[in-house]
């Protein structure tokens, strides 16, 4: 089933893969991106720091300014969150594709609060911007506990990225 704009209301097909048209052209390649850093560093499952490592490897405007807000080098925390997460002792090459049985129970989570994000919005595909402030409000986010551990809150997190995405909507 589809929304008005002709996005999918739930997040998987049949078989268990992620719908495409649950997800504005701009994620794609995030999760893409979240597929590939999941393989570099040796997971079998993305977890929530791979799609936020994919957010950093392709961000769009909104998350550069979100970025730029932070007073963060994007490429920087990239590197930082790739080497935190890295798994010496992982499979060199393993299989992972957008199928639920390869996003973790928190990915899964995370996927369904943008979704819900972006209907509360009026859009029906999740955004790069939903599944950013989603990566900082969904209960427990190990992508937010990395930035409190350095005294950056998810509240202030999410309160740049809800800045950073006003001013990406003016600028379209």
């Amino acid at each position: 089933m589809a929304t008005p704009d002709g996005c999918a209301d739930d997040l998987f097909q049949p078989g268990g893969r992620v719908r495409p048209d649950a997800l504005h052209d701009a994620t794609v390649p995030i999760l893409d991106e979240s597929l590939r850093h999941a393989r570099s560093t040796r997971w079998d499952t993305v977890r929530s720091p791979h799609v936020f490592m994919g957010l950093l490897a392709v961000p769009d405007i909104a998350v550069q300014n979100w970025g730029d807000r932070l007073g963060a080098d994007l490429p920087r925390l990239l590197d930082q969150f790739r080497e935190l997460f890295h798994q010496e002792d992982g499979d060199e090459a393993p299989l992972v594709c957008l199928h639920r049985e390869f996003l973790s129970d928190n990915v899964i989570r995370l996927l369904r609060e943008a979704q819900r994000r972006a209907v509360e919005h009026q859009r029906g595909c999740i955004s790069p911007m939903d599944l950013l402030i989603s990566l900082f409000t969904t209960p427990n986010s190990i992508v937010a506990e990395c930035f409190e551990r350095i005294g950056v809150t998810a509240a202030k997190l999410t309160e740049l990225a809800v800045m950073a995405e006003q001013f990406a909507d003016k600028q379209s």
